[in-house]
């Protein structure tokens, strides 16, 4: 698929026909906008500013954040970016309460993380389950407290040779607030206008100032509770219901977001030694208890009538609890001389750990004295990184100095997977989500090194430029080069043109690699055994697999600038992803007696059905993006307006066919099935549009935002006869605030104020006879219009 011609020079020809004759605007008349904020995302200038960027790059301010009800920071930002997707899918065991998002269309694991500039740690989790993301092991964004961040730099496009591993797709750089002074604090509560999914939040952030003024901290947190929302339909099953399912009735199913309560905190520190040296650190914790919904057992579930009669005689459905815990510290020491030359060492510390319960819930094999709660074990992630980065000011007699960039890194990885006590695995297991077993404990680790180099500058008035190289050498697979050009011409004052080519790679992360699962579960009173297999394993090699390596990627991006008059700014960027060697989940392949007998024969646990990861495919995505702002002054407010559109492709172009040893097994199932090849190439909306409106009076604002989500496309595992195509949805989001005096803020606003749904699942095709309403790509969600208060102060 290529992105659509006549769109590219339409939207091409419609912004050069004004800025052609645009006058360029004098510095000095013109109000600082966005466009001056110096930017620290994809660039090793410090002077550099958003306008000048080479690459494009959108500012996500705090008061865009914080502009509707959401408490989540992955949730704000889908809402202020046309790029970013970020669904919320309900019955998916962990990925409920870890949700993952997507960047142009690509792996949640293929955009990388920063904070104030320093790589973020991934999570524990690994997606496993059929959501948007499956296979990948990504950042958890919710993890940081909104309250704590000053803005957000989103760089779209392939940084590998600035950053290293996961930039394929761009990068998110999120900026904490560090002012020595100042602060905030806000109380929020909102409920859906079913009635449910009530939330409630403290939230606050305060700069300190210390030693006569050289130090300053910053403290921000964030304590919110929320309620679980229900969008389950009532069960359609045939008439007469079966036994499994008498009198199912609509409460009997919870299919929503799942209750969490949260607890987040920060710090961001500076010191100045001297005028030529400071120091800084960055801390940040969090605790999360995310309660999630596995599916009803009905009264007689896998034929335990007469144990269920005892113990839940209506029936039960199990939750799936989840205690997240996220610590992160960033410290180091920088400086420069007189002589052009700066330098940056520092130490980076992440953290994250998820334990499972399953409550609610019952071991079968246990009978009347099954326990009703489970501890299932634990996942968890943790990396060090050390990092020494250098810049030198070169004069080579322009008309402005060239900076040289240099730096190595070391970093160390280490993933768990912890099993559980007994009773939630053996046997069939805990109902809803069976515990990990100690055959499938795992303790991987690895280190890599790195070594990068750049040069960047303004080699003349209207030309910037840059070149970058990094290698890294990886303890586990091998070693990967990645490069980048980049460079911007600006014809004159008003308009611009900008380009970048880069390669880039992506390392299968630890939990790729590593885990594994083989449990029992009982399906229709029958043991069925399940087995998840790392690529490198015995079991794994038998059945066809081969060790992981790195993704690898070529982006090519071109772009225009336009800034026609001094409150109108319009750019238009197109880009081309091609990624080769590509890592996914397989499909879970059912067995059969010879592959059975080939395991028990190298004296492993035969499985009913398996799966593995592997670099099955290569693909091409294609897109555009286009961003536009524009501010009216008026006499005593201003108002500004917003427009973005971003629209994106993606082809899978190779596919690698199922094993050889899966015709000698007699194995007819396919090793990538038709519903993950769907997952990459249309279960996400083609295009997303965001038109936003700010009015802002002395006393008085008012904001909409209005954000049309294109269709998109579910494939069935069975058969083209099941596919479903679901149309665009409009959400529109509205918000009033009146400011009594100049610290005291009342705000009453409205998500989807409009209670707009997706399209509904057809009954028969995919929602499981009726139960599953909508469906779990839907991009914003299923709960409907949500109506919030806040009440904030200011210092």
């Amino acid at each position: 698929m290529s992105v659509k011609p006549s769109l590219l020079a339409a939207a091409i020809a419609a912004l050069l026909a004004p800025a052609a004759h645009a006058q360029a605007p004098q510095a000095s008349e013109r109000a600082p906008t966005v466009l001056d904020t110096l930017i620290v995302t994809g660039t090793r200038i410090t002077d550099r500013t958003v306008a000048e960027s080479q690459s494009p790059i959108d500012i996500i301010t705090a008061e865009s954040l914080q502009a509707t009800g959401t408490g989540e920071l992955a949730t704000a930002l889908a809402r202020a970016l046309p790029s970013l997707n970020f669904p919320r899918p309900a019955l998916t065991d962990g990925t409920s309460g870890v949700r993952p998002a997507q960047l142009r269309g690509l792996a949640p694991d293929q955009v990388l993380i920063l904070v104030n500039g320093k790589r973020r740690h991934l999570s524990g989790l690994l997606n496993i389950n059929g959501s948007m993301g499956r296979g990948s092991s990504a950042v958890d964004l919710n993890a940081i407290p909104v309250s704590a961040v000053e803005r957000v730099e989103v760089l779209r496009d392939g940084a590998s040779a600035q950053y290293g591993s996961d930039a394929i797709a761009g990068v998110v750089n999120i900026v904490l607030k560090g002012a020595s002074e100042g602060g905030s604090l806000a109380v929020d509560h909102g409920r859906h206008a079913e009635g449910d999914g009530a939330r409630y939040q403290l939230s606050g952030d305060a700069g300190v100032g210390f030693g006569d003024g050289r130090g300053r901290l910053h403290l921000a947190g964030q304590i919110s509770q929320q309620d679980p929302t229900n969008r389950s339909g009532p069960y359609q099953g045939s008439a007469p219901h079966t036994g499994n399912f008498p009198g199912v009735g609509e409460a009997a199913f919870i299919i929503g977001d799942p209750k969490a309560q949260t607890t987040a905190v920060s710090a961001n520190a500076g010191f100045q030694f001297s005028d030529a040296v400071s120091g800084y650190a960055t801390a940040a914790a969090s605790n999360r208890d995310v309660t999630s919904f596995a599916f009803y057992r009905s009264r007689n579930h896998s034929g335990q009538g007469a144990l269920l009669a005892q113990l839940y005689p209506e029936g039960y459905v199990p939750q799936i609890n989840q205690y997240l815990k996220d610590r992160s510290l960033v410290a180091g020491v920088r400086g420069s001389t007189d002589g052009g030359f700066g330098w940056d060492v520092s130490y980076n510390h992440g953290y994250n750990r998820i334990d499972f319960h399953t409550r609610n819930t019952v071991n079968y094999s246990l009978g009347v004295d099954s326990p009703s709660s489970f501890y299932d074990g634990a996942l968890e992630y943790t990396h060090n990184i050390l990092n020494a980065d250098f810049t030198q000011t070169l004069d080579w007699g322009l008309a402005y100095p060239v900076t040289l960039s240099f730096g190595g890194e070391y970093r160390e990885e280490k993933w768990n997977q912890s099993p559980g006590e007994p009773g939630s695995y053996e046997n069939g297991g805990a109902q809803g989500f069976p515990g990990f077993t100690p055959v499938n404990a795992v303790h991987a680790k690895r280190d890599n090194w790195a070594a990068y180099a750049g040069l960047e500058g303004d080699f003349t008035e209207r030309l910037s430029a840059g070149i970058a190289a990094r290698y890294e050498d990886y303890s586990d697979f091998g070693s990967e080069t990645s490069g980048k050009l980049s460079a911007r011409y600006a014809f004159n004052d008003a308009v611009a043109l900008r380009g970048t080519v880069s390669t880039g790679f992506r390392a299968p992360s630890l939990a790729q690699q590593g885990y594994q699962a083989v449990s029992s579960i009982i399906d229709a009173g029958v043991f069925t055994e399940r087995g998840t297999f790392p690529a490198s394993s015995a079991a794994a090699q038998a059945l066809g697999a081969q060790p992981l390596q790195a993704e690898t990627s070529q982006s090519y991006s071109l772009g225009l600038v336009i800034q026609p008059g001094d409150r109108l700014y319009l750019t238009i960027d197109a880009y081309r992803i091609d990624i080769d060697d590509r890592i996914v989940y397989s499909s879970n392949i059912a067995s059969t007696a010879a592959a059975r007998a080939l395991l028990t024969g190298l004296g492993l646990s035969p499985v009913d059905r398996f799966a593995y990861f592997t670099n099955a495919l290569d693909t091409t995505t294609e897109g555009v993006d286009l961003v536009a702002t524009y501010s009216v002054p008026l006499a005593a407010s201003a108002l500004a307006l917003t427009a973005g559109y971003s629209y994106n492709q993606t082809e899978i172009t190779r596919r690698s066919d199922s094993p050889a040893v899966f015709a000698d097994l007699g194995i007819t199932t396919a090793l990538i099935g038709r519903d993950e090849l769907g997952r990459i190439e249309e279960s996400f909306p083609e295009d997303k549009g965001i038109l936003g409106a700010s009015w802002t009076g002395e006393r008085w604002s008012l904001g909409v935002n209005a954000t049309r989500y294109g269709g998109f496309t579910v494939r069935n595992a069975s058969g083209a006869a099941r596919d479903q195509a679901y149309g665009d949805q409009w959400v529109v989001d509205v918000s009033a605030s009146f400011r009594p005096d100049a610290r005291w803020t009342l705000t009453l606003g409205a998500d989807n104020v409009t209670d707009s749904y997706p399209d509904r699942q057809v009954n028969e095709l995919n929602s499981t006879y009726g139960v599953f309403p909508y469906s779990n790509y839907s991009p914003a969600g299923f709960n409907g219009a949500y109506v919030y208060g806040r009440i904030a102060y200011r210092w």
